[in-house]
């Protein structure tokens, strides 16, 4: 639910650091097209050359930070990019040159080499902000058109390709194709519900234990706070650094624990939770869904108006449980009502109908340590139902292992996909819009 990769214990430290882009001339040519953009309405516009001729613009629109990168040789086309979910309380931000930094992981530095002026619009708030993720790219949008954009594509990943799919089924004709990556695109109640249901089930198996997690159980809220108390502002990084390293480590040390003795309490405390909560017996597909709700449950609420996930009436189950562990499991896990208003917000932004004109090329993992591969089986669900088919490619990529930063273990990657396959993703994009032929359904 956030950008490509799991890093979310190294995302904090990464906000900070990064060198300044070396600075470049621009051509007078290029500085009409800047003075173009001023008057289209853009602000703080920082113009800069690129090594291979073009230029980066950072600016603002309403207030709204952006930055896109135009090749020397710009075919008036452009490409939008819809990023993924950032922990509340870090700071609402783009890269000013989407090229040299790009947020698609490969997607927008493909589309740049093709001729493609390519960029992003920040949200309003980090976290939940699907709704304010649709204005300010249709926001960027508008302004591109003003400067004489003939053509959009769109691109998002994790809860960008949620933004994706409220932006192509909400705005028929604003896109000429679209992809999403690793996406939201069933929907936050699903979610949302993964999310919760692996927290109570760890907070249940690990109750009296040497591994329960730091912080508050109660599931309505944060275990733990993204932001330190007042007056310790200065020190938001690092506090929030040490609040996700407290419970990475507890978990990490659960996932040593069954590895050194793959037949002790901890590896049958690991399996049980997975099979209850539908999850991967994997450290990151527990480490960075738990680690999401406990950070971020006061952020959700606020964002959909209420809980959009209930489990009250919810009967958990497991081939790995008898008759009285069930019946123990469903007495003892906390049980969280959900709310019609939150309920009604996250079906308006956003749950996917599947009625959309744009051609979609969707990918996932089948092993995703965050947006689990639930969500891309729920779009073909909803697509078969609105008998749209032909306007889906869906594509499954192999699942990557990546380090988890800080504790020593491999896991299933969020968003696991190489800039090469980033690039494919493109071109079966491009190349289907031009040609007007539909993609034969694979692997790549």
């Amino acid at each position: 639910m956030r950008r490509r990769g799991p890093a979310l214990l190294v995302a904090v430290l990464l906000a900070a650091c990064g060198r300044a882009p070396e600075r470049r001339a621009i051509t007078p040519q290029q500085q009409q097209l800047v003075d173009r953009m001023r008057a289209a309405g853009a602000t703080d516009l920082d113009a800069n050359g690129r090594a291979d001729g073009g230029m980066s613009i950072a600016g603002k629109l309403a207030g709204r930070a952006f930055g896109i990168a135009v090749p020397a040789r710009w075919n008036e086309q452009a490409v939008l990019f819809a990023n993924g979910y950032s922990i509340p309380g870090t700071p609402v931000s783009v890269p000013a040159d989407p090229v040299a930094k790009d947020p698609s992981g490969g997607f927008l530095t493909a589309a740049y080499k093709d001729g493609f002026a390519v960029g992003q619009s920040a949200f309003d708030k980090p976290a939940m902000a699907v709704k304010s993720g649709v204005a300010n790219t249709l926001r960027l949008r508008g302004w591109f058109s003003r400067i004489g954009t003939r053509r959009f594509y769109l691109g998002g990943a994790s809860m960008g390709g949620n933004i994706v799919m409220a932006l192509i089924e909400k705005h028929q004709h604003a896109f000429a194709g679209a992809m999403s990556a690793c996406g939201v695109t069933g929907g936050w109640e699903s979610e949302v519900g993964s999310l919760v249901d692996l927290r109570a089930t760890y907070n249940y198996y690990a109750r009296g234990s040497g591994y329960e997690l730091p912080g508050d159980h109660d599931l309505s809220v944060n275990g733990v706070s993204p932001t330190p108390p007042a007056g310790l502002g200065f020190a938001r990084a690092p506090w929030l650094f040490w609040q996700l390293k407290k419970m990475s480590g507890i978990m990490a040390d659960l996932f040593k624990a069954a590895r050194a003795d793959p037949n002790g309490p901890e590896a049958k405390m690991i399996a049980r939770i997975a099979s209850v909560a539908k999850a991967d017996a994997d450290p990151a597909s527990f480490i960075f869904p738990i680690m999401t709700a406990m950070v971020s449950m006061e952020d959700m609420r606020a964002s959909f108006g209420g809980g959009v996930y209930g489990n009250a009436g919810k009967v958990y189950d497991s081939p790995l449980l008898g008759a009285q562990g069930k019946a123990a499991l469903n007495a003892g896990i906390q049980r969280i009502a959900s709310d019609a208003p939150a309920r009604a917000f996250a079906t308006a932004w956003y749950r996917p109908t599947g009625r959309f004109a744009t051609p979609l090329v969707a990918v996932h993992n089948p092993h995703d340590g965050l947006v689990f591969a639930e969500q891309a089986l729920l779009l073909r669900r909803y697509v078969k139902a609105a008998g749209n088919e032909e306007r889906l490619f869906q594509l499954w990529a192999p699942s990557v292992r990546k380090d988890i930063p800080g504790t020593g273990l491999k896991g299933w990657a969020h968003c696991g996909f190489t800039p090469r396959q980033a690039a494919v993703l493109w071109t079966t994009l491009h190349a289907w819009v031009e040609t007007g032929r539909r993609p034969q359904t694979g692997r790549y």
